[in-house]
């Protein structure tokens, strides 16, 4: 089945500074801020939701086609994903603008100072899911604001089933608006910070979001994720992490699993589970997008932490 994936696609530009911010933000001059620091050690990873995700997917055996905007400064990227034989039908250059980009810098402490700049994100709404042909499942994962907009609706409008991945996205949009995204969502995952953060905007409680959608799915870090569907919770366990290296990517690798699991029509114990292990085996690399198992390497380590095979 194939997956309409419409997300970001962005570089990380991480940097680290051998220090501590502490000792060169003083709190009583923050009123007349003025500081520099150097940072020895760069590192350029692809990143970017929609991207992350379509990677993921790509790795499963899925059939990802990924719906974004990327910018004048990013033949490289299209390049890499052509190199991964990703379907890059409805990438769009939009001219004049760069790609959206993190600037993310790092100290001693792990403590993080991150600029953001959006870019051609922010013309995804030239992109329209009535684009793309023979989709059997969506996703819309943070992008620009009206793209996720307008692609909810046209996916709602088609009848084709999609998961609202809001993200850290989630505080563009008002209580109207995210009322909007539960009524036309089929699946909606979120982190347990997030789902804080939607229950206390529209004023429900996530029983009552799971009750207008097929299934809400929250993420709980180290200690795995529910599944909250049909009026009941399913316990998802975490798989085991061969290290713990950078957890850059992993949600997105966990989204890839819930859309294969869905695509394949897997029940929720073992997409769950699905989705718990791609994010395992992205938590020990270092970049959303430098983990390069194979399939059948997958379905080992899935029966090596669940008991039981996937494929």
């Amino acid at each position: 089945m194939r997956a309409l994936i419409c997300g970001s696609i962005a570089y990380d530009n991480i940097m680290v500074f051998e220090g501590h911010f502490k000792d060169h933000i003083l709190p009583e001059q923050v009123h007349i801020l003025n500081v520099s620091f150097l940072v020895p050690a760069l590192r350029r990873e692809y990143g970017g939701t929609g991207a992350n995700i379509a990677y993921n997917l790509g790795l499963l055996g899925g059939q990802p086609v990924l719906m974004t905007t990327l910018g004048m400064d990013g033949a490289d990227y299209r390049q890499r994903l052509y190199d991964q034989e990703l379907d890059t039908q409805h990438l769009r250059i939009v001219p004049g603008a760069y790609t959206a980009q993190a600037f993310i810098t790092t100290d001693m402490s792990d403590n993080q100072i991150t600029a953001f700049h959006p870019g051609a994100m922010n013309s995804s709404h030239m992109n329209r899911v009535g684009d793309a042909s023979d989709i059997g499942i969506g996703i819309v994962a943070p992008d620009g604001k009206r793209g996720m907009m307008e692609h909810a609706a046209q996916f709602h409008e088609k009848r084709i089933p999609f998961i609202f991945d809001p993200g850290q996205g989630l505080p563009m949009f008002d209580r109207t608006e995210l009322l909007t995204f539960i009524a036309q969502a089929d699946y909606i995952t979120v982190n347990d910070y997030e789902a804080r953060m939607l229950s206390e905007r529209v004023g429900l409680s996530l029983e009552q979001i799971a009750h207008q959608v097929k299934a809400l799915i929250v993420t709980l870090g180290g200690k795995g994720s529910h599944i909250y569907t049909d009026g009941k919770v399913i316990e998802i366990p975490c798989a085991q992490p061969s290290a713990m290296v950078d957890p850059t990517g992993c949600g997105d690798a966990y989204r890839a699993g819930l859309l294969y699991g869905l695509s394949e029509g897997m029940d929720w114990e073992t997409t769950g589970r699905l989705a718990s292990l791609m994010g395992a085996i992205k938590i020990a690399h270092q970049g959303a997008q430098n983990h390069t198992p194979k399939r059948d390497e997958i379905g080992n380590r899935f029966a090596n932490n669940f008991g039981y095979k996937i494929w």
